[in-house]
Protein backbone atom coordinates (compact mmCIF):
# COMPACT_ATOMS: atom_id res chain seq x y z
CA UNK A 1 0.00 0.00 0.00
CA UNK A 2 1.36 3.39 -0.92
CA UNK A 3 0.21 6.70 0.48
CA UNK A 4 -0.08 9.73 -1.78
CA UNK A 5 2.41 12.58 -1.73
CA UNK A 6 -0.35 14.74 -0.25
CA UNK A 7 -0.56 12.48 2.80
CA UNK A 8 3.23 12.21 3.03
CA UNK A 9 3.58 16.01 2.94
CA UNK A 10 0.79 16.42 5.51
CA UNK A 11 2.68 14.20 7.95
CA UNK A 12 5.95 15.99 7.21
CA UNK A 13 4.42 19.41 7.87
CA UNK A 14 2.99 18.24 11.19
CA UNK A 15 6.33 16.68 12.17
CA UNK A 16 8.19 19.89 11.33
CA UNK A 17 5.72 22.01 13.29
CA UNK A 18 5.89 19.68 16.27
CA UNK A 19 9.47 20.77 16.93
CA UNK A 20 8.53 24.43 17.34
CA UNK A 21 7.94 26.14 20.65
CA UNK A 22 4.45 27.47 21.37
CA UNK A 23 5.52 30.98 20.36
CA UNK A 24 7.32 30.05 17.14
CA UNK A 25 5.76 30.20 13.69
CA UNK A 26 7.28 29.23 10.37
CA UNK A 27 6.43 29.93 6.78
CA UNK A 28 5.48 27.45 4.12
CA UNK A 29 8.65 28.49 2.29
CA UNK A 30 10.81 27.45 5.25
CA UNK A 31 9.23 23.99 5.30
CA UNK A 32 9.42 23.77 1.51
CA UNK A 33 13.14 24.56 1.53
CA UNK A 34 13.85 22.15 4.39
CA UNK A 35 12.16 19.18 2.71
CA UNK A 36 12.89 20.33 -0.86
CA UNK A 37 9.19 20.07 -1.71
CA UNK A 38 7.30 22.35 -4.08
CA UNK A 39 5.95 25.44 -2.33
CA UNK A 40 2.74 25.15 -4.38
CA UNK A 41 2.09 21.61 -3.10
CA UNK A 42 2.66 22.69 0.48
CA UNK A 43 0.23 25.60 0.16
CA UNK A 44 -2.53 23.07 -0.59
CA UNK A 45 -1.40 20.78 2.23
CA UNK A 46 -1.26 23.62 4.76
CA UNK A 47 -4.67 24.88 3.67
CA UNK A 48 -6.15 21.40 4.18
CA UNK A 49 -4.46 20.88 7.56
CA UNK A 50 -5.78 24.27 8.65
CA UNK A 51 -9.28 23.41 7.46
CA UNK A 52 -9.09 20.12 9.42
CA UNK A 53 -8.08 22.04 12.56
CA UNK A 54 -4.55 20.65 12.97
CA UNK A 55 -2.69 23.90 12.36
CA UNK A 56 -3.19 27.60 12.86
CA UNK A 57 -2.24 30.07 10.15
CA UNK A 58 -1.67 33.78 10.55
CA UNK A 59 -0.99 36.28 7.80
CA UNK A 60 1.09 39.40 8.00
CA UNK A 61 4.46 40.49 9.35
CA UNK A 62 4.39 38.25 12.41
CA UNK A 63 2.49 35.53 10.54
CA UNK A 64 3.23 31.95 9.78
CA UNK A 65 1.95 28.55 10.77
CA UNK A 66 2.06 26.48 13.92
CA UNK A 67 0.29 23.50 15.44
CA UNK A 68 -3.19 24.13 16.80
CA UNK A 69 -3.28 20.69 18.45
CA UNK A 70 -0.41 19.20 20.46
CA UNK A 71 1.54 16.60 18.46
CA UNK A 72 0.82 14.03 21.18
CA UNK A 73 -2.89 14.46 20.36
CA UNK A 74 -2.64 14.06 16.59
CA UNK A 75 -3.55 10.49 15.70
CA UNK A 76 -1.72 9.24 12.60
CA UNK A 77 -4.44 6.80 11.54
CA UNK A 78 -7.17 9.40 11.89
CA UNK A 79 -5.11 11.92 9.94
CA UNK A 80 -4.60 9.44 7.10
CA UNK A 81 -8.32 8.66 7.02
CA UNK A 82 -8.97 12.39 6.61
CA UNK A 83 -6.44 13.19 3.89
CA UNK A 84 -5.99 9.97 1.89
CA UNK A 85 -8.51 8.75 -0.68
CA UNK A 86 -7.44 5.08 -0.40
CA UNK A 87 -9.62 3.67 -3.16
CA UNK A 88 -7.74 0.43 -3.79
CA UNK A 89 -9.74 -0.78 -6.78
CA UNK A 90 -12.50 0.43 -9.04
CA UNK A 91 -15.07 -2.31 -8.56
CA UNK A 92 -17.97 -0.52 -10.21
CA UNK A 93 -19.81 -2.86 -12.61
CA UNK A 94 -19.08 -0.43 -15.43
CA UNK A 95 -15.33 -0.78 -14.78
CA UNK A 96 -15.12 -4.49 -13.93
CA UNK A 97 -17.18 -7.26 -15.45
CA UNK A 98 -16.57 -9.66 -12.54
CA UNK A 99 -17.31 -7.25 -9.68
CA UNK A 100 -20.65 -8.88 -8.88
CA UNK A 101 -19.07 -12.20 -7.92
CA UNK A 102 -15.48 -11.24 -7.00
CA UNK A 103 -14.57 -11.06 -3.30
CA UNK A 104 -11.23 -9.29 -3.74
CA UNK A 105 -12.77 -5.90 -2.90
CA UNK A 106 -13.94 -7.28 0.47
CA UNK A 107 -10.48 -8.63 1.32
CA UNK A 108 -8.83 -5.37 0.32
CA UNK A 109 -11.29 -3.42 2.45
CA UNK A 110 -10.42 -5.65 5.42
CA UNK A 111 -6.71 -5.11 4.76
CA UNK A 112 -7.17 -1.35 4.51
CA UNK A 113 -9.04 -1.29 7.82
CA UNK A 114 -6.32 -3.37 9.52
CA UNK A 115 -3.67 -1.00 8.11
CA UNK A 116 -5.48 2.09 9.41
CA UNK A 117 -6.32 0.52 12.79
CA UNK A 118 -2.62 -0.22 13.26
CA UNK A 119 -1.73 3.40 12.50
CA UNK A 120 -4.40 4.62 14.92
CA UNK A 121 -2.14 3.38 17.72
CA UNK A 122 0.36 6.17 16.99
CA UNK A 123 0.53 9.94 17.28
CA UNK A 124 2.80 12.46 15.58
CA UNK A 125 4.85 12.42 18.80
CA UNK A 126 5.42 8.70 18.37
CA UNK A 127 7.00 9.29 14.95
CA UNK A 128 9.77 11.50 16.31
CA UNK A 129 13.12 10.13 17.40
CA UNK A 130 15.45 13.08 17.90
CA UNK A 131 14.34 16.66 17.43
CA UNK A 132 17.96 17.88 17.27
CA UNK A 133 18.37 16.16 13.90
CA UNK A 134 15.67 18.39 12.38
CA UNK A 135 17.49 21.63 13.20
CA UNK A 136 20.72 20.66 11.36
Amino acid sequence: MQLSNFTDYSIRVLLYLSFLTDEERVTITQISEYYKISNNHLVKVVYNLSKLGYIETKQGKSGGIKLKIASKDINVGKLIRQVEQMELLNCQPSACKISQFCLLKNYLLDAKEAFLKQLEQYTIDDLMVNENLLKK
